[in-house]
């Protein structure tokens, strides 16, 4: 006869912890289970990124101490994506090989690395500083960059990428849209410079301006019709696609905005908050040419957020109005010696071709 001597564990309603301390339980459980397998992937991401780094160098050494005729190097990297995919599976292909050559050869300083890492322990990234593996991308996010010719450019996304969470996806919609070019626009020699050195740098309210903002993500067509109302309305459905547009510290605050004067109601489109700038911003949206009429309305607006809503630690509102059309020569003389910030940018709704900015960049 054979005798089971477990004992299955039963609970009764008494012996389970009060629902709230249960509830605390379970999500301190649940969130070092998530950080846990963060931190796993976070590793496992820097440890294959720097592996490739060191692939595409071996290459290059190979290349270097090899035959100099045409045609080797591609011979040699079919030959090496054969035997590798047969050794360790995918991942290996002819043209991953050749993007981590090219990652090496176009980031040659990124990491730094001794002897010591390659030859021994990639696990223990020695000879890689904290601050290098903060700031390392995805191989998808490289794979990103090494399509953008243009050095500046390329070094300016690198940093906006890592500094903002970017995705992969929202990279590459930052590269399609141009957004290093369109900043360009709006700055002096000396800031393009620095772009590309340290990224998008809000002091200013001038620094936080894009013009054209492109809001292709709203699903509206420039040469169909619609309304100020239903343009304001697909924002709010993209809402999160729109802060990431607009840029570096926005927050949403309110949308319809009323505000009463003289018994009298008035309603701003959007009201935003910048953390860098530490202001409010007021947004309109107007489905046609900026007028002077728009001017004055935002002006008044922000003389109500500057006397009403402005804090002491805060610093005076800026607005924008976002118009499908401006004239740069009437803009000037509307929008200038006001008693507020007030800027005026265009918006797209598709995403621009490069010969339409070229042509904008040599116009300023």
């Amino acid at each position: 006869m054979k005798i089971n001597n477990t004992k299955t564990l039963k609970y009764s309603k008494s012996t389970i912890p009060g629902k709230s301390g249960y509830g605390r339980l379970l999500a301190d459980i649940s969130s070092i289970i998530i950080e846990g397998r963060k931190t796993v992937i976070r590793q496992i991401n820097i440890a294959q990124v720097i592996a490739y780094w060191l692939i595409g160098r071996r290459i290059v050494e190979f290349y270097q101490a090899g035959k100099s005729r045409a045609g080797y190097g591609e011979k040699v990297l079919i030959k090496l994506s054969r035997d590798l995919s047969g050794r360790f599976g995918r991942g290996f292909s002819v043209d991953n090989l050749e993007n981590m050559r090219l990652f090496f050869t176009s980031f040659p300083a990124i990491f730094k690395i001794s002897e010591t890492l390659s030859r021994k322990s990639l696990a223990e990234y020695k000879g890689v500083k904290s601050e290098t593996l903060s700031r390392i991308l995805t191989w998808s996010h490289y794979c990103e960059l090494l399509k953008e010719d243009d050095l500046k450019s390329r070094a300016f996304y690198e940093i906006e990428a890592a500094e903002n969470g970017w995705s992969t996806r929202e990279l590459r919609r930052q590269m399609d849209s141009m957004l290093y070019e369109r900043l360009c626009l709006s700055k002096n020699k000396k800031k393009v410079k620095e772009l590309s050195r340290k990224g998008q740098m809000i002091e200013k309210p001038e620094d936080a301006i894009k013009d054209p903002y492109i809001l292709e993500f709203l699903g509206l067509k420039e040469e169909s019709s619609y309304t100020e109302n239903q343009l304001e309305q697909a924002v709010i459905e993209k809402l999160q696609h729109f802060l990431l547009e607009m840029g570096k510290g926005f927050a949403f605050v309110a949308r319809q905005r009323r505000i009463t004067i003289a018994n009298r109601h008035y309603f701003i489109d959007l009201v935003l908050y910048n953390r860098f700038l530490k202001c409010f911003v007021l947004v309109d949206f107007k489905r046609g040419e900026l007028t002077h009429a728009d001017a004055g309305q935002m002006n008044f607006y922000l003389n109500y957020f500057r006397k009403n809503e402005m804090t002491e630690d805060e610093n005076p509102p800026i607005g924008i109005i976002l118009c499908s059309k401006k004239d740069e020569i009437f803009a000037k003389y509307v929008l200038g010696n006001m008693n507020n910030e007030v800027f005026a940018s265009k918006y797209k709704l598709a995403l621009p071709t490069e010969r339409e900015l070229d042509r904008t960049l040599r116009l300023k």
